[in-house]
């Protein structure tokens, strides 16, 4: 028999859409939680025609961070599919995540304080946008917005060029993951006091936690960050450069592998150069050397310099698209491409594993308002 996943047992009321919210309960589900999605209703989550590509009449998208939950249609401004809602919250529900507009669920009676009123071990939590104080607290976010916002923006792109973002939705999919992991640390605390906890996230705190590093530099120096695109603010040279055939990232990341860069490159000297013996002299003089660097790795094929570089010690790797790194037998290796059962949809799953097991995708996307009638009729739920 398989052994237990580690939330089996745990049940989730998920009240979101789009991706942030979905994300974090995909987390939970795959972790072993049974996850009831509620979907507005009419046309559901908005991400289900968030494609193409789409599979089964859903994007894949919403069939990648959907999987294994089960589905209802709620229209909340019903006060009586709202009240089955909070009856089936109350008696049935360890965690609550919600991701409606600032106010939407506490104008219903569902909100996490009023919950966790009438039951204190709930765990609740809130993803939104910019949070729940302050002057920006109603307003509606989408990922390249609070990129922008946050600074986070101007910050990518090469230098002379405008501000550019990161092509994945990486504050949704890092505020689902704060929420999961706020989740997890309250279901922990609760088994020790028997109380649960309203934990709040938001897409602007991540992009905040994402700029850690350069917001702490910038507090030290009151220098704004460059766009350096591949380049990084603090370690030089640890960037991509251009080969003959093709793009190589090497990461230089202290003084000897430095020096053993320049070996490989034929340019030993400029190790010893006083201005580029140290990494805080690199990063100073930073353009000079990428100047003197960047024609000797023009000269080299990419597979002969990174040989190369790889018997020096030197950390380096190709400038993968994602055909290629999806194909990868690294990837492959680690088992981190999968396919849900029924519609067969492959996509990645959690990038963790217990005793050398990852945890198995938790199923298929739900069909909309597949658990209809086991919320409204009686109040309980298909796993």
């Amino acid at each position: 028999m398989a052994e237990a996943l580690p939330l089996d047992g745990v049940f989730v009321v998920e009240i979101s859409h789009s991706l942030a919210g979905p994300f974090a309960g995909m987390v939970l589900a795959d972790l072993g939680a049974t996850v009831l999605k509620v979907e507005s209703a009419g046309r559901g989550d908005h991400a289900r025609d968030w494609g193409p590509p789409y599979v089964d009449g859903a994007a894949v998208l919403f069939h990648a961070v959907n999987r294994g939950k089960s589905s209802v249609c709620v229209d909340l401004r019903d006060p009586s599919t709202a009240a089955a809602l909070r009856r089936l919250i109350l008696e049935r529900a360890d965690v609550v995540l919600q991701n409606l507009k600032y106010g939407t669920v506490e104008s219903v009676g569902l909100g996490g304080e009023e919950l966790a009123a009438e039951k204190p071990e709930l765990v609740y939590c809130n993803l939104g946008a910019f949070g729940r104080t302050g002057p920006l607290r109603d307003r509606p976010g989408y990922d390249p917005l609070i990129q922008a916002a946050s600074g986070l923006m101007s910050m990518i792109g090469h230098p002379g060029e405008p501000p550019s973002r990161v092509p994945v939705a990486i504050n949704d999919i890092g505020t689902g993951i704060w929420a999961a992991l706020g989740v997890l640390a309250a279901l922990l605390r609760r088994r020790a006091s028997g109380r649960g906890s309203v934990v709040d996230v938001s897409l602007y705190e991540t992009a905040l936690a994402w700029m850690t590093v350069p917001a702490s530099d910038f507090l030290a120096s009151g220098v704004l960050p460059r766009r350096l695109g591949s380049g990084v603010g603090n370690i030089v040279p640890y960037q991509a450069f251009d080969c003959a055939d093709g793009r190589l990232l090497i990461a230089a990341g202290n003084d000897r592998l430095f020096g053993r860069l320049c070996q490989v490159l034929g340019c030993a000297e400029l190790a010893t150069d006083a201005r580029f013996a140290t990494n805080g002299g690199r990063v100073a003089q930073r353009d000079a050397l990428i100047a003197l660097l960047a024609p000797l790795v023009r000269q080299r094929s990419m597979a002969e310099l990174a040989a190369a570089l790889q018997e020096a010690g030197v950390p380096c790797g190709p400038v993968n698209t994602v055909d290629a790194a999806l194909a990868d037998p690294q990837t492959a290796a680690l088992g981190m491409v999968a396919a849900m059962p029924g519609e067969g949809v492959r996509t990645i799953p959690l990038p963790l594993s217990f005793d050398g097991r990852r945890p198995p995708l938790a199923g298929r996307a739900p069909r909309l308002g597949e658990q209809q009638d086991s919320l409204l009729s009686t109040g309980k739920t298909v796993p």
